[in-house]
């Protein structure tokens, strides 16, 4: 018996395959978070006082000691004197220095030493959540270790509302958006723990110093003050000196938007690494 040709398939036939929607994500994120979460909270201390060393060197080296000689030769542009004026770029080279290298070497250990890494890759969860699920607990990282470096910085100054306003819990929220993106993209990349200090040594070590923190970037010549401005760092720097500070007319709101800018690039980009993460 002849067989009867198979009717060609009709365009409502075949169901196309739906996109996650915001919500699940949402709810994804928040669940890698939680997992992350988990193994911080037992840490918090350890992680706050971490980042609190470097930055209290820096204070004592520069703010106390440099910046007296300093205060006696100019004034600095905001601030009362120069200890005031490098307090709030402490407080955005600790977030910066915690938010990257704690999240860039917490997913290295689970992907070259405990292995784990493979059990987080098979979760049924969209990339992108996986990427913020990661990013959010070096938000975390970021804000315990600069938190601690924040309550320096009232200590000395006396000034809380110029270190807790909204504006400047933003900005720094922001920075430890755009480092925590890089230390994940970074710890999915990285062969090895030598890789990681390669990237430290060259990347996080001449960003601490170039990135405004111990200096005004406005007053440097035409071609330094190129590259210091293609320092995410720099824009926290100036702007959490000016939220701290200056009156709002003359803060630099532009760096905002390319914070902004900068944290969901390197979101697309850990999304689009994890989704092609083979370890």
């Amino acid at each position: 018996m002849k067989s009867q040709p198979l009717p060609p398939l009709s365009h409502n036939s075949s169901k196309p395959i739906k996109e996650p929607q915001l919500p699940t994500i949402l709810a994804d994120t928040l669940t890698v978070f939680w997992g992350e979460w988990l193994k911080l909270r037992s840490r918090i201390v350890q992680i706050a006082s971490t980042g609190l060393i470097s930055p209290l060197i820096y204070i004592f080296a520069f703010g106390l000691g440099l910046g007296g000689a300093l205060d006696r030769a100019m004034k600095p542009p905001v601030g009362d004197n120069y200890l005031e004026f490098i307090l709030p770029g402490m407080v955005a080279l600790s977030s910066m220095t915690i938010s990257f290298g704690g999240t860039t070497f917490s997913i290295c250990g689970e992907r070259l030493f405990t292995k784990t890494f493979e059990e987080i890759l098979l979760l049924p969860v969209h990339p992108l959540a996986l990427h913020l699920g990661k990013m959010l607990a070096g938000i975390a990282r970021g804000l315990m270790t600069s938190g601690s470096v924040i309550l320096v910085a009232v200590l000395f100054t006396g000034k809380i509302g110029s270190f807790l306003n909204p504006l400047f819990l933003l900005l720094l929220t922001l920075n430890c958006a755009v480092f925590a993106g890089l230390g994940v993209i970074v710890g999915l990349r990285v062969k090895s723990l030598e890789s990681v200090g390669l990237y430290n040594n060259f990347l996080i070590v001449p960003m601490s110093f170039l990135g405004g923190t111990f200096f005004d970037p406005s007053t440097l010549p035409v071609a330094l003050k190129i590259i210091v401005y293609c320092l995410p760092l720099t824009y926290t720097s100036v702007s959490l000196r000016a939220a701290a500070y200056s009156p709002l007319s003359q803060f630099p709101w532009y760096s905002l938007p390319i914070l902004l800018v900068a944290a969901i690039a390197l979101s697309v980009a850990g999304a689009y690494q994890f989704s092609h993460q083979q370890d």
